[in-house]
């Protein structure tokens, strides 16, 4: 049964590039799309992600749990951000191909994207100066599913930290939620965990990988087990992809799987 609980937020970015045929569901929040002056990445992001964060504050606010559709994964950045500001402590779910666990001191390519849990997890202290008030997530609250593709400097960094690395199978996910004790959890998704052949354009292709169906059923354990407060589906297709017939369809089995019941105009 859909919960009517969920409020889509949708973020129509993929780092501070605007993706303008990205796919908004009837009722949504936004499209969230703040003006960015000229200048670096980090500080085009930072405003952007902090207009995002003030978005779910306001959401959580009226006891709404938040469901972001956003571009990229820093995006989880503002929602736990948003999150905090209700509660003391989150815990996050993160299924991804990637482990988005390098900082710029390991990173071979520079690429943002793949910092992004290391970022909640206050790994990159001095990468953003945007007033967001992050406070860092204790690695051994992040239980982080799939993650096949990883840079070598980057697997050593996940080997030595706390992090719970767990297969995308519901019954590992479930299992390891259990060391989170009841607290309010960030449920974050990033669709380049499918098998790249269920899902055409992706921006970040991984190859063989877990089904679509697969993925949904680690999402609807998740929801079963762990208290939700808020989710986020990083939709990231390539811009010229985002928009296509097929991309609806897989979000909304996503969301679906959540409880979430979205509808498209």
């Amino acid at each position: 049964m859909a919960d009517p609980s969920w409020d889509p937020i949708v973020t129509p970015w993929h780092l501070d590039e605007h993706l303008p045929a990205f796919p908004v569901p009837v009722g949504a929040t936004g499209p969230i799309r703040p003006d960015l002056p000229a200048g670096t990445v980090p500080a085009r992001m930072g405003l952007l992600h902090r207009a995002v964060a003030d978005a779910v504050a306001d959401a959580v606010a009226r006891a709404v749990r938040p469901l972001v559709l956003s571009g990229d994964c820093p995006t989880a950045r503002a929602t736990v951000a948003g999150l905090q500001r209700r509660h003391r402590d989150v815990a996050v779910v993160w299924l991804d191909a990637h482990g988005d666990f390098n900082t710029p001191v390991i990173s071979t390519s520079g690429y943002l994207g793949g910092m992004a849990l290391a970022m909640l997890t206050g790994r990159t202290p001095d990468l953003f100066d945007d007033g967001l008030g992050l406070r860092p997530v204790p690695e051994s609250g992040v239980v982080l599913a799939d993650a096949r593709d990883l840079d070598p400097a980057e697997r050593d960094a996940l080997t030595g930290s706390r992090v719970r690395r767990v297969p995308a199978d519901p019954a590992a996910v479930t299992a390891a939620l259990a060391g989170l004790r009841g607290t309010p959890v960030y449920l974050h998704l990033d669709i380049d965990v499918v098998d790249s052949a269920d899902l055409p354009g992706l921006r970040f292709p991984s190859g063989t990988g877990p089904s679509l169906t697969r993925i949904a059923e680690c999402l609807a354990a998740t929801c079963a087990t762990a208290d939700v407060r808020a989710a986020g589906i990083a939709c990231a297709w390539l811009p010229e992809h985002v928009g296509d017939p097929t991309t609806r369809p897989a979000i909304t089995t996503l969301a679906g799987a959540l409880g979430a019941d979205l509808r498209w105009p």
